[in-house]
């Protein structure tokens, strides 16, 4: 079998948001790169932008679309690789749990929930231009979920060869994250906190359908099935 088939056999296997996530930041990344070449540079359109100190005008202004598009843009091939390389490793795992449409939801409310909270990062801490792009707020909300529904599955830190449960590996991770955002809230180039609103909007969708489930239970519970006549299907 040539390698070609077999590349093709294992694109076709991904679940439909799962490749076409991977596909669409692939897309915008050429995208990218080929109209740069031309002065053109999708970051002032498709990033994320600083609301308070924008002109909302204009290329290098906040538009109501960035805080959807910005996640599907990167730096470099490298920073959508890592990206990526979760979507497919965790993501392809929940959207098999979930569901694709439940998982689409989740997926950008994690996003857009970073955006969120990154803007507000920047309205307490910056005045002036500052952008953002990445999946990165989404993929930590897809790792929350992942320790959401597999508490116990043993994964690794990276450069400790030791297996902790999923729940500890995104405690540390998210407290790794808290920390650094704390300690370098304008010092750096990583968008800490937008990590952190990933998981939270994540968490929060969680609860909010945790309970809209156990509203369904409860009202089937309470329902007085003894006067209904059932017949057997068969």
């Amino acid at each position: 079998m040539a390698i070609e088939d077999v590349m093709r056999g294992m694109w076709e296997q991904l679940p439909p948001v799962t490749r076409n996530i991977l596909a669409i930041t692939a897309v915008v990344g050429v995208a990218d790169f080929v109209l740069g070449s031309f002065g053109i540079d999708l970051v002032y359109w498709l990033g994320l932008m600083n609301i308070g100190w924008s002109s909302f005008h204009g290329a290098g202004s906040f538009h109501i679309w960035q805080p959807l598009t910005y996640m599907f843009m990167h730096i470099n091939v490298w920073h959508w690789i890592c990206n990526m390389l979760a979507v497919w490793m965790f993501g392809m795992t929940i959207e098999r749990e979930w569901g694709s449409k439940k998982y689409l939801t989740y997926y950008l409310v994690c996003g857009i929930g970073a955006a969120i909270v990154q803007e507000l990062i920047w309205m307490m801490t910056t005045h002036g231009p500052a952008v953002t792009i990445g999946a990165s707020g989404a993929v930590f909300g897809i790792l929350f979920a992942f320790a959401w529904l597999f508490p116990e599955q043993k994964m690794f830190l990276l450069f400790v060869p030791i297996p902790i449960p999923s729940r500890v590996f995104v405690a540390i991770y998210a407290l790794f994250e808290l920390s650094a955002g704390v300690a370098s809230v304008n010092s750096d180039h990583i968008a800490h906190f937008a990590h952190l609103g990933g998981m939270l909007f994540g968490w929060l969708l969680l609860l909010w359908w945790k309970h809209k489930d156990d509203e369904r239970k409860n009202r089937f519970q309470g329902k007085d099935f003894s006067n209904y006549h059932y017949k057997d299907p068969s």
